[in-house]
């Protein structure tokens, strides 16, 4: 049954050519970075769903009055298993990024271009065609193999096609996870198993199971302006901030410096970053300064741990400088790992071996990701593609290689035993 399943996929690069253009001349912008969001994107999906036999299709509409209609859209197409218990859960996202610099761009971004020749071989090219529309081909692709086939699957198999991962999930993963059971029905089961084909190497070798926490942090210090010529008659803010971020840096890092090989880099990162304007003259010391801080915590480290730390330091430079400390925290998102042993990682391998013959690694990242919200709510979840990594650029293109290559592995998934 494989060897039918795999021969359907092997020669759909034509139904991945036409439903790469399809979804990319529906631009998915979410309304956060000046789009309509993902409703065109998504009916067009859902009736191509329907005119090829998948009918079991659920909405779930998220409401944002910004976007068109009103709704964030969420798709769920269900292929029925002999059994209904661990069931396979493939999430890929309808909404994609603004193409960026125009002039950039060697063709129209909303109009896939196809390429057979060159170094790369047989590529298209697009926005969107890669991140996420890549796995989300590449999973209709595998269910439509299995539809053709006749292939039932010992166990559901659930395809998401959600909204706006790019902007925070908000509209999203997250909005179902807080809505099920309440204005939604309950979507997932603890013994539900998510793959969500967003991220990997260009070997397909590495599996995502694990993220660090994250912490945005904005300080707001606050002293006493005057003349920069007269600095006893204020407090100068710029001197204490500048000198709270480097506390934070070196402090931080040396309390919490335990290391994990399966991240990289390997520790706990605690960097300064944005700066914003204070005085607009040389000659004015500031009575307000204000920066901002990305925190990647290891997950062996609580948020709150680290925050009590910071909470003492900022104390001591209030205390040796005079002034007043504030801050605020634009993210705040701790994850739990999935487990390397974990079922979902070991068939990951397994189908991942079998078609590129490849030898499968574990890995963390500092990035966040949709699995997250997953992990936090004890559903095993792992982030895996085999991808060139074109995602936010100009000219982004997706490897036909890859998208066929990961529907067959996401077919062997399907038909797991």
């Amino acid at each position: 049954m494989k060897e039918k399943v795999f021969e359907y996929i092997e020669k759909s690069a034509g139904l991945a050519v036409e439903l790469e253009t399809e979804l990319t001349k529906r631009p998915a912008v979410s309304p956060d970075s000046g789009g309509e969001g993902e409703l065109d994107k998504c009916l067009f999906l859902e009736d191509y769903l329907k005119k090829r036999g998948i009918s079991s299709l659920e909405r779930y509409d998220a409401p944002d009055s910004r976007a068109k209609g009103g709704v964030r859209p969420n798709l769920i197409a269900t292929i029925a298993g002999r059994k209904d218990s661990s069931r396979l859960w493939i999430m890929s996202h309808l909404d994609v990024v603004p193409p960026g610099e125009a002039s950039l761009w060697e063709s129209d971004p909303w109009t896939v271009v196809e390429k057979k020749d060159g170094p790369l071989g047989h590529r298209l090219i697009g926005r969107g065609v890669e991140d996420n529309q890549q796995g989300l081909v590449s999973s209709v692709l595998a269910a439509l193999a299995l539809l053709d086939r006749g292939v039932t699957p010992a166990y559901t198999v659930k395809l998401l096609f959600a909204a706006d991962e790019e902007n925070g999930s908000h509209y999203g993963i997250e909005w179902l996870l807080e809505n099920q059971g309440k204005t939604i029905p309950e979507l997932f089961r603890q013994d539900d198993m998510v793959l969500i084909p967003d991220g990997g190497d260009q070997e397909g070798a590495s599996i995502e199971i694990a993220e660090k926490n994250i912490v945005w942090a904005r300080f707001v210090t606050k002293g006493e302006q005057c003349h920069g010529s007269m600095p006893d008659r204020g407090i100068n803010a710029h001197l204490a901030g500048a000198d709270l971020a480097v506390r934070l840096h070196y402090r931080l890092m040396e309390k919490f410096s335990a290391r994990d090989a399966i991240f990289e880099p390997d520790y706990s990162t605690f960097e300064p970053t944005k700066k914003e304007a204070n005085v607009p003259n040389f000659n004015t010391i500031p009575g307000e300064d204000v920066f901002c801080m990305d925190m990647r915590i290891l997950p062996c480290y609580p948020a709150d741990t680290v925050l009590a730390e910071v909470d003492r330091i900022k104390a001591e430079v209030e205390k040796q400088y005079r002034v007043g400390i504030s801050y605020t925290l634009a993210q705040k998102m701790e994850s739990k790992p999935t487990p390397a042993g974990a079922p979902l990682v070991k068939l990951i391998s397994q189908a991942a071996a079998g078609v590129y013959q490849v030898k499968t690694k574990t890995i963390g990242i500092g990035g966040g990701t949709v699995g997250a919200y997953l992990r936090n709510r004890g559903i095993d979840s792992a982030v895996w593609c085999r991808i060139d990594d074109r995602a936010h650029s100009p000219n982004e293109y997706a490897l036909m290689a890859n998208i066929l290559g990961d529907a067959k592995v996401m077919a062997l998934l399907m038909m797991r035993e």
